[in-house]
């Protein structure tokens, strides 16, 4: 038996449209089709191959399943990995050309990974699993027939109840349960909105940069997104009057802007709600993570101060509880109670009831909100470790904006890297990030990553992956 080196590997490209471990897959499979590698030889280990090519292991692990479970290689314990013997391997077939190279895959803000820095999940390791099996037992047992029949379109009466009683506590908003409407997500909430209130032509303000998808979602319906810019004090209004004075909408993220976490100002607030009263337009309040404020309070949410009726404040599920329980809610005007229901009627049809219950037995007996506590501690104390083991390993490279909150870090990228391109290679290293430049409307502007820190369990964690990307600098 034979030990390959593999230096006869021809290298890897960086660049390339292909993940790193399925090049490794495809260049251990053209060594076997052209000879170069035989059946018997022995492949050098996970361990001694990351480092050669200068990986993460589970890179390696990766390419090395997939040839297992093809029949290509096999593991002998402590003998190590061979090439299957007899292996009779199909005489190759001519590929097409590849396709040229347009540069980094366009990201995805849905993705359905648990990789490190995961933008958009909560802390997964400190969800209560025991409480939530406990309640979700409890429901199902409970359930009568009358419960298996299609759910209720606007959400089960007692969770709007809930939601009502929770938002007026914690966020300031006096509403009534039959002004909430629960929906599948954000975009379920945009759509609705969009169907009730706005037509195609209409143009709403969004801020610059802002939540990819938003733009996207409004493109779809034939809607016009005007960017306005973002400044320290949150959306430049004044910009949004100069250039699109007669919008029918502004979609805003006030408590923490999305990305930069800055807060609308209070000046800024209420130039907001003048302008939506005096041109009878509508203000959305994308309140996606603001009970995570580490330097004060939670803000007041900018539907307490609306007297006019002219904010619908969006809420969501995914960021304080889990994603996969797709439950967000969306809070109307009074005087939208009845068109909101016709759309629902129309264009909805119901989140499991099941899954409503459980969120409504967990908010009921006290857990949501000492959950929502527990975790705001988590998360200072998480972002403070974070910060700190990457700036001790980033610092010459990076700098790290000072945040009021949020579940996010922004890492500014010093001389002239690409953000972008820097992501594509976090993600063939099994790293997550996003470039900044995609959450602008011109994709241009400052480079800087976008990096979740609500997973990260310590500081030397941190330090441990700040080495990994530095590798990738």
């Amino acid at each position: 038996m034979t030990s390959h080196r593999p230096g006869k590997i021809p290298p890897l490209d960086p660049a390339a449209a292909l993940p790193f471990y399925r090049q490794i897959y495809d260049r251990f499979r053209g060594a076997m089709a052209g000879g170069m590698l035989k059946p018997g030889d022995r492949i050098p280990s996970a361990r001694a191959l990351a480092k050669e090519l200068g990986l993460a292991r589970g890179t390696i692990e990766a390419a090395y399943s997939l040839l297992t479970a093809e029949g290509y290689i096999q593991a002998r314990g402590q003998a190590g990995t061979i090439v299957t013997p007899d292996l009779d391997l199909p005489t190759p077939v001519a590929s097409p050309a590849p396709l040229p190279d347009s540069g980094p895959a366009a990201p995805s803000f849905r993705p359905d990974s648990i990789l490190p820095f995961q933008m958009g999940l909560p802390a997964l390791d400190r969800f209560p699993r025991k409480i939530w099996a406990r309640l979700g037992a409890r429901c199902v047992r409970a359930m009568h027939p009358a419960d298996m029949v299609h759910p209720p379109v606007a959400g089960l009466p007692s969770l709007r109840a809930e939601i009502a009683a929770y938002l007026q506590l914690s966020r300031g908003i006096g509403c009534s349960p039959s002004q909430v409407f629960v929906t599948s997500g954000y975009r379920h909430t945009i759509g609705l909105i969009a169907h009730s209130l706005l037509r195609a032509g209409d143009r709403v303000w969004l801020e610059d940069p802002g939540y990819p998808p938003t733009r996207e979602l409004l493109g779809h319906l034939q809607i016009e997104p005007t960017p306005v810019p973002v400044d320290g004090e949150g959306m430049v209004v004044a910009d949004g009057t100069r250039l699109a004075p007669r919008a029918r909408a502004a979609v805003v993220t006030p408590a923490h802007q999305s990305p930069l976490c800055v807060s609308l100002s209070l000046p800024r607030r209420l130039a907001l709600l003048d302008w939506a009263a005096r041109n009878d337009a509508w203000i959305v309040e994308d309140d996606y993570d603001g009970e995570y404020r580490y330097v004060s309070r939670p803000l007041p949410a900018l539907k307490s101060l609306d007297r006019d009726g002219r904010v619908l404040y969006a809420g969501t599920f995914s960021k304080v509880l889990l994603p996969s329980i797709r439950l967000a809610y969306l809070v109307v005007p009074e005087t939208q109670v009845e068109r909101f229901e016709q759309i629902t009627q129309a264009f909805a049809g119901g989140s499991p009831e099941l899954t409503q219950a459980i969120v409504t037995g967990f908010i009921q007996e006290g857990h949501f909100a000492r959950h929502i506590q527990r975790m705001r501690k988590l998360y200072a104390e998480r972002r403070e470790a974070t910060a700190a083991g990457l700036g001790s390993v980033l610092g010459k490279h990076m700098q790290i904006d000072s945040q009021p909150g949020g579940m996010h870090l922004i890492l500014r990228l010093r001389g002239r890297q690409s953000d972008r391109r820097l992501v594509e290679r976090m993600r063939m290293a099994g790293l997550y990030g996003e470039a900044l430049t995609d959450w602008t409307a011109s994709g241009e502007g400052p480079a800087a990553l976008l990096l979740s820190f609500t997973n990260i369990d310590s500081r030397s964690t941190a330090e441990s992956l700040g080495r990994r990307l530095l590798s990738l600098l």
